[in-house]
C-alpha cells in the first residue's frame, strides 16, 4: 500500500493558495489516470481485473486532484461474506510524494468511511507490506488494527510478507 502520506502539519500555508483539492469518480474514460498513478506509486503491476473491480465499485473508488492534477487515488472492491454481509477491500490508496501532507489520503479514506456508514457496511480491510511503516502508522491513526500476517503474499517484491489491517465501523463511527 502506498498510503504513507503523513498528515503532519504544514497544510495551512498551501490551502490558502489558489490550488484546491477535490475528488472525482473513477470511470472508463479516466481509468488511465489510475494506471499512471499506480505505476508511479507501487512496486506491483495490476491486471485488468483490478481496474474492472475498481470501476465496478462505483463511488468507492476515487481519484484525488490538487488543482487539476491527478495526484492520488483510492481503489476499492466490494466483497460479499457468508450470509450476504458486504465488506470493503481497499486494493490501493496512494498519493504522490510531493502532494502528501495536504490531507488527500485522509479525504479519500473518510469518503470511504462515510459511504460505509450510509450503506451499513461495518468492515474495511487491506494488505500492507510488513516493512511499510508509514502506511501502517497512517491506517492505525484511523482505527485500523493488524489482524493477520500473511507470509509470502507478494511474489516479486521484498519482503514478501504482508499484514492484514482491518477496521470495524460501528453505527456511531460516522463524522457528519
Amino acid at each position: 500500500m502506498g498510503a504513507g502520506e503523513g498528515e503532519a502539519g504544514g497544510s495551512k500555508e498551501k490551502s490558502s493558495g489558489v490550488a484546491r483539492t477535490s475528488l472525482d469518480g473513477l470511470r472508463d474514460k479516466n481509468v488511465m489516470q489510475l494506471k499512471k498513478l499506480n505505476m508511479a506509486l507501487f512496486p506491483v503491476r495490476y491486471n485488468d481485473k483490478y481496474y474492472q473491480d475498481a470501476i465496478a465499485s462505483k463511488d468507492f473508488s476515487k481519484l484525488a486532484y490538487y488543482s487539476d492534477i491527478c495526484v492520488g487515488a483510492i481503489a476499492c472492491r466490494l466483497e460479499k461474506k457468508e450470509g450476504g454481509v458486504v465488506r470493503v477491500y481497499i486494493m490501493t490508496l496512494g498519493v504522490l510524494a510531493p502532494y502528501r501532507g495536504l490531507g488527500l489520503g485522509t479525504k479519500l479514506l473518510n469518503h470511504v468511511f462515510d459511504l460505509c456508514a450510509k450503506q451499513n457496511i461495518s468492515e474495511i480491510y487491506l494488505h500492507v507490506q510488513t516493512n511499510n511503516d508509514d502506511a501502517i502508522a497512517f491506517y492505525k491513526k484511523f482505527g485500523f488494527e493488524i489482524t493477520e500476517t500473511i507470509h509470502n503474499y507478494y511474489t516479486n517484491i521484498t519482503p514478501p510478507d504482508c499484514y492484514v489491517l482491518t477496521k470495524f465501523i460501528g453505527q456511531a463511527a460516522t463524522k457528519k
